[in-house]
């Protein structure tokens, strides 16, 4: 088995953690590759990566059979521009906070890693966002897993932001800024908005205003296989663009419009991972205290 590892500059507490995962697959005599990010970010932690290959965003074709990310949400979804179009199976294990999305806890690297080998486990594909310009923006890496923003540039008035959905005026959004979320994205940036939690398997975009200056105003599902453009008006011309964590300034002569990815993420979970769990025991849904 060939494997591919991503994370970034790990912790003192995290270090056992890595450990144990490379000494797995070390143990297990698979050909593995490591990240040139996580490599030289990590230079000074004691571990030797001597033995180990090392890939970049710009290899097109990895051929493992799957990849680890180790770290939290924000690394699953950096190890996401590695994979880019191949598609190749994402394994996240938390060694952060929360976990959303790096689903497996320091505690069941083992089992994970076992259940790998073992090809028992779940495969979960999700749907992305792909966002076009008429400029190049985010250095082609132009797709999101969670979700696409525009965001007012600093403290100054509102923006407009007019939404269009196949062409069709939608409305004119006075807020803040304007998120477009995939169900994915659907418990983060969204959901502090007010936006619904959807289930990951479906295939729908969230529009989200964000602090929006009417009450009349709601979150908006619409098909993943719409296409979404903007006109945005600002006073002082500047907003921010986003896709996930990443984001870059540009002015209202940028045209934007947003579709479905033509491929697709595929996140790797254990057996028994279950999303109403996750949400239960991560965002505590539905605490009460007569259950």
């Amino acid at each position: 088995m060939k494997l591919a590892i991503h994370g970034r500059g790990f912790s003192n507490e995290a270090a056992p953690n890595i450990k144990e995962v490379l000494d797995f697959i070390k143990n297990r005599g698979s050909n593995v590759i490591l990240s040139d990010q996580f490599v030289n970010q990590n230079k000074e932690s004691g571990i030797d990566f001597s033995d180990f290959g090392i890939f970049s965003k710009s290899d097109n074709q990895l051929n493992v059979d799957a990849i680890i990310s180790l770290g939290g949400d924000g690394t699953l979804l950096e190890t996401l521009l590695y994979v880019n179009e191949q598609e190749i199976p994402i394994m996240g294990i938390n060694t952060g906070r929360l976990g959303f999305l790096a689903t497996i806890s320091k505690q069941d690297i083992n089992d994970a890693l076992e259940s790998q080998y073992n090809r028992n486990y779940k495969h979960e594909v999700r749907v992305l966002i792909k966002m076009d310009s008429n400029i190049e923006l985010f250095e082609g890496y132009n797709f999101a897993m969670n979700e696409f923003a525009i965001i007012k540039k600093d403290t100054s008035s509102m923006i407009n932001v007019k939404c269009y959905i196949d062409d069709q005026f939608l409305n004119s959004y006075w807020s803040d800024g304007l998120i477009v979320s995939t169900p994915t994205g659907s418990t983060g940036y969204s959901l502090s908005c007010g936006g619904p939690i959807m289930f990951p398997n479906q295939e729908s975009f969230i529009i989200t205003p964000i602090s929006p200056h009417n009450l009349n105003v709601r979150p908006l599902i619409v098909s993943a296989n719409s296409r979404i453009s903007f006109q945005i008006e600002s006073r002082n011309r500047n907003f921010l663009v986003s896709l996930d964590s990443r984001s870059v300034t540009v002015d209202n002569t940028v045209n934007l419009s947003l579709k479905k990815e033509k491929f697709k993420a595929k996140l790797i979970n254990l057996a028994n991972y279950s999303f109403p769990d996750t949400l239960r025991k991560k965002l505590n849904w539905g605490l009460d205290l007569r259950n």
